[in-house]
């Protein structure tokens, strides 16, 4: 799986990585090891990073979906109201 950056964000990842490398270790990294060392990155540490956050929007939505019975839930026949009692919305035993 190849990650694709926008040429805009590459650029601003070269030089977050020249300056990470320069405060860090002293030493001044060009434009094309700073190239390199993402590509390194986006292979190597990139489809772990992106299937974690897969399993954890899935995760995220299946809670959400199986939940979504209680959520989703309108009460039939609301029109006709007994008179004199107050009408509470609830869910149907049926479907607790």
């Amino acid at each position: 799986m190849d990650i694709r950056l926008p040429p805009d964000v590459e650029t601003r990842l070269h030089e977050s990585i020249q300056r990470f490398v320069a405060q860090e270790y002293g030493v001044s990294l060009g434009g094309l090891g700073a190239g390199v060392f993402l590509d390194f990155c986006l292979k190597e540490i990139g489809p772990a990073v992106y299937n974690q956050a897969v399993a954890d929007a899935q995760a995220h939505l299946q809670v959400h979906v199986a939940d979504l019975e209680n959520v989703c839930f309108a009460e039939e026949g609301g029109f006709w109201k007994p008179e004199g009692r107050k009408a509470v919305a609830r869910k149907p035993a049926s479907r607790r």
